[in-house]
């Protein structure tokens, strides 16, 4: 059986098998190593997202099985003033003066995920701080103010991308769930096969 990676979270991870997400690249990486599985909620909150786990897992026990990686990842940073100008060009002037999110609480968010990841003894990715470190991040990873533009979506893949691969899930490496087409024998196609049960 093939493994499986699954994705679960907000609209973030909902719109990451849009053309160019990050979701989508790592099934293109992935192909005949690992099934990607996406679990996007989009405006579900950590709360309510909880709520799923059970239903959506239903297989899964407390205790994890240490073939199973997990990796807790933070918001991205928000940049409030593309929130502000996402609210104008939605809703003209019926929008809020404030942004209904900043940066200074997706921040505190992402401090949270970190040192919940660190208390459970799993992996972790804070893009709220690494997309912070280039400059521009605002309009070069967001297209909203919080949702990811193509840059965003690669920075998410690649950062996923080292932490699958610091635990020796680099996908040359992984079996393929079967033979490459050049490997069997057209003569004898039940050959190769057998020699897989």
């Amino acid at each position: 059986m093939r493994p499986s990676i699954v994705l679960f979270g907000d609209s973030i991870t909902e719109q990451s098998f849009q053309y160019g997400g990050w979701g989508a690249s790592l099934t293109d990486t992935y192909s005949r190593k690992a099934d990607i599985v996406i679990r996007g909620y989009s405006g579900y909150t950590t709360r309510w997202a909880l709520l799923l786990l059970h239903h959506l897992f239903p297989a899964v026990k407390k205790e994890c099985s240490p073939a199973m990686l997990i990796v807790l990842i933070t918001p991205p940073p928000i940049d409030e003033e593309g929130r502000l100008e996402d609210a104008v060009s939605s809703y003209g002037e019926k929008a809020m003066k404030l942004p209904e999110r900043t940066n200074e609480a997706a921040g505190d968010y992402a401090n949270g995920c970190i040192e919940v990841a660190k208390e459970v003894g799993v992996s972790s990715i804070n893009l709220w701080s690494k997309m912070q470190e280039t400059d521009g991040w605002q309009k070069k990873f967001l297209n909203d103010g919080l949702h990811l533009t193509p840059d965003g979506n690669r920075f998410v893949y690649e950062e996923v991308l080292k932490v699958f691969n610091g635990a020796s899930l680099t996908a040359p490496d992984m079996p393929s769930d079967f033979p490459h087409h050049s490997e069997i024998d057209p003569h004898n196609p039940e050959k190769v096969f057998q020699q897989r049960v």
